[in-house]
């Protein structure tokens, strides 16, 4: 988390902790209406997973599907805070470009490596990358619901940098991420713009439980997400209440 400059989101190992505690989980969360979006779909560019990440896992999930649920978060996402934008009489520049990578080094934020088996929004190029090797792998493990969250809190914090926000700690930011999620999902999912299957808020609730920082982690600390209860908490006030209850202003 140390290469976001107080903007890069780690999600804490969340393939194991997810997978030990949702082995079963497989949302049906995506874009609403016929087909999904392609790559490249909303002005971004769209993932392209490679490498030892193209092999199909138990023949449930593809490449291909997670190709289009990815380009599907993003474009959702744009519309999305474009209307939001547009409601408070501003104009919004959709994120520049969301980037796959599979190796440290392999891309930067500002001159710091980006590691595996995480996800960053970088301020200083205005982008989203993603290890694409552990995103495939927890998009088959635990679904596609995992993309939509995992975006939607990156793109969140791009948000926040639109917005000019700043914060003492870490875990505020983070927090207001997790919240914005929420508004986004959720407002989504009553514009029709998602659909939801039965049963994937609470898998969902699962999900963000299984996030949480470490119990030890002092919630002042650098890099400090929130607890699982804070985190839960923070995405589902969003979800039913929308913006109004992330504190933008």
């Amino acid at each position: 988390m140390s290469a976001r400059s107080g903007y890069r989101s780690r999600m804490l190992a969340l393939v194991g902790l997810l997978v030990a505690a949702l082995t079963a989980l497989a949302c049906g969360i995506g874009p609403a209406g016929p087909g999904r979006p392609g790559a490249g779909g909303g002005g971004s560019t769209g993932a392209a997973p490679g490498g030892s990440a193209s092999d199909q896992a138990d023949g449930t999930m593809t490449v291909e599907e997670f190709k289009r649920d990815t380009s599907g978060a993003v474009a959702v996402a744009e519309r999305y805070w474009t209307g939001r934008f547009q409601e408070s009489g501003q104009r919004f520049q959709p994120i520049r470009r969301i980037i796959p990578y599979e190796r440290t080094g392999e891309v930067d934020c500002g001159g710091e490596a980006l590691g595996r088996n995480n996800a960053a929004y970088c301020p200083a190029g205005d982008f989203i990358a993603y290890d694409v090797n552990w995103a495939v792998g927890a998009f088959r493990k635990i679904g596609d619901a995992f993309l939509f969250y995992l975006l939607g809190h990156e793109y969140a914090h791009g948000v926040q940098v639109r917005l000019g926000i700043r914060y003492q700690f870490t875990i505020q930011q983070e927090l207001q991420a997790d919240c914005m999620a929420g508004a986004y999902i959720g407002d989504s999912v009553k514009d029709r713009a998602l659909t939801l299957a039965d049963g994937d808020l609470d898998e969902l609730r699962q999900g963000l439980f299984a996030v949480g920082d470490a119990p030890d982690q002092p919630w002042f600390a650098e890099g400090a997400h929130g607890s699982a209860e804070q985190r839960t908490e923070s995405f589902f006030r969003g979800y039913e209440r929308s913006l109004d209850a992330c504190d933008l202003t």
